[in-house]
C-alpha cells in the first residue's frame, strides 16, 4: 500500500538533523512537526516571521494571532522569536536555514520544482517558495507520485511554471524516495508494499541505477 499523508510526513522527518533550522512548506510538510524524533532539537522557521514554532494547538486552545505561512493556527515555545518579514527572508536568502521541506505539483529528473501555480487558476502569490529553494542548504519535496487520473508527477520536464531549476535534492512521494543525481533520479527506497517495478512504472522521469 502507498504511504498516506502522515506516513509521508513521518518519512520526511527522518531527513531532520539535530540542531538544524528548518522551514516546513504548506500542505503535507506541516505534518512533519508531529514526527520530530524524540530527543532531537530542530527549530522550525515560518517565513511570516516566527522562529521556533510549536505544535498545532488542541481544539479550543487556538490563538488566531499565532499562524504559520499556510494560515494554520500553531503554538509558541518558550524560546520562540518573532520578527518582520524582511528579517525572515534575510535568514532564508542569507543561507541560515539548513533545509526546506516543501510540497510539490511536479518535479523533474533534473531537480526542477513546480509548486506555486496552475495556469488559469486564481493565485494570491508565490509565497516564499522561490526564495526558499534558492536560499536554503537542502530541499526535500513531499508530494503524491501521480495525479488523480494516474499520470506521473515525477517527470522528465515540468509542464507547470517553475519555482526553481535544479533545486531539489530528495523527493518523497507516497510510493517511495528518490535522490536527484547526475543523469536522473536514483531510488532510495520504496514505500511499504510497493515494489521497485511498480515505482518505476509510475515514474516518467529517468531512473538511474
Amino acid at each position: 500500500m502507498p504511504w498516506d499523508r502522515n506516513q509521508m510526513a513521518a518519512r520526511a522527518a527522518q531527513e531532520l538533523q539535530d540542531g538544524w533550522y528548518v522551514n516546513l512548506g504548506i500542505g503535507i510538510p506541516t505534518l512533519v512537526s508531529n514526527y520530530i524524533p524524540e530527543g532531537m532539537t530542530v527549530t522550525l522557521q515560518s517565513e511570516n516571521g516566527m522562529l521556533g514554532m510549536g505544535p498545532f494547538p488542541y481544539e479550543g486552545e487556538e490563538d488566531p494571532d499565532l499562524i504559520n505561512a499556510g494560515k494554520q493556527t500553531i503554538t509558541e515555545l518558550p524560546q520562540t522569536a518573532y520578527f518582520d518579514s524582511a528579517t525572515s527572508f534575510a535568514m532564508i536568502r542569507g543561507g541560515k536555514i539548513a533545509m526546506a521541506i516543501l510540497g510539490g505539483m511536479e518535479v523533474s529528473e533534473t531537480g526542477d520544482l513546480a509548486n506555486w501555480m496552475v495556469p488559469g487558476k486564481l493565485v494570491k502569490g508565490m509565497g516564499g517558495a522561490m526564495d526558499l529553494v534558492a536560499g536554503v542548504g537542502r530541499v526535500v519535496v513531499v508530494m503524491d507520485h501521480t495525479s488523480k487520473t494516474g499520470e506521473s508527477k515525477v517527470l522528465k520536464e515540468c509542464t507547470l511554471p517553475l519555482t526553481g531549476k535544479g533545486v531539489v535534492n530528495r523527493i518523497i512521494t507516497n510510493l517511495g524516495v528518490f535522490d536527484v543525481v547526475e543523469g536522473g533520479l536514483k531510488i532510495v527506497e520504496c514505500a511499504d508494499g510497493v515494489t521497485e517495478a511498480e515505482l518505476r512504472a509510475a515514474t516518467e522521469a529517468t531512473i538511474v541505477n
